[in-house]
């Protein structure tokens, strides 16, 4: 063998052994097409649901992110880039944990979207933020390219639309149909 092959094959082997750098994973690709989503419960808000009397307009009144809270979703954020997620459309409910979280992801300023808002307080209105968030998507989805449609929300708004309870900061990858119904997903764990 000439030592010219042998050198290339020698540098075959280097190449395949090095780590392969941050791209695409299926991850990654699902969310560049057209008919899926990433929809996230909020990182860690200690406590459950909000105190009496809150309002969406003063974070000091609602139950908001930690320190730990805040550390997960900057961890998070990487964690998407590290799987291949450049380019992200970020979407949050209008409360100031969904609001950070979604900021802290890192993929510039988030859209607050009222399709997203927690039910927490009156069930009912369980099927009606289901059809605002699915309305919201049949608007998106067309419009967002190859990039992430990243949605961050509330346990009972994930649970509600598809089927999952979820720990704070834990994620549902969400292959949705034409008219912005769930029609498949994958639980992802909130990477530590």
């Amino acid at each position: 063998m000439s030592s010219r092959i042998a050198a290339f094959l020698f540098s075959l082997l280097t190449l395949s052994c090095l780590p392969v750098a941050a791209g695409a994973s299926e991850l990654s690709d699902k969310l560049s097409q057209p008919d899926h989503v990433l929809i996230m419960r909020h990182a860690r808000a200690p406590g459950i649901g909000d105190p009496a009397g809150f309002t969406l307009n003063d974070c000091a009144t609602q139950r908001n992110l930690n320190d730990e809270g805040r550390e997960q979703a900057r961890k998070i954020g990487n964690w998407l880039r590290q799987q291949g997620v450049s380019r992200a459309i970020v979407a949050s409910s209008p409360w100031c944990r969904t609001k950070e979280t979604a900021t802290l992801l890192g993929f510039g300023t988030p859209e607050v979207q009222d399709g997203l808002a927690s039910f927490f307080n009156d069930a009912a209105q369980g099927e009606t933020a289901n059809q605002r968030l699915e309305q919201y998507l049949r608007t998106a989805l067309p419009g967002k390219g190859s990039r992430a449609l990243i949605l961050v929300t509330h346990d009972v708004n994930i649970g509600r639309w598809t089927g999952e309870s979820v720990a704070s900061g834990e994620m549902v990858l969400v292959r949705v149909d034409a008219s912005g119904k769930p029609v498949s997903h994958k639980v992802y764990a909130r990477p530590d």
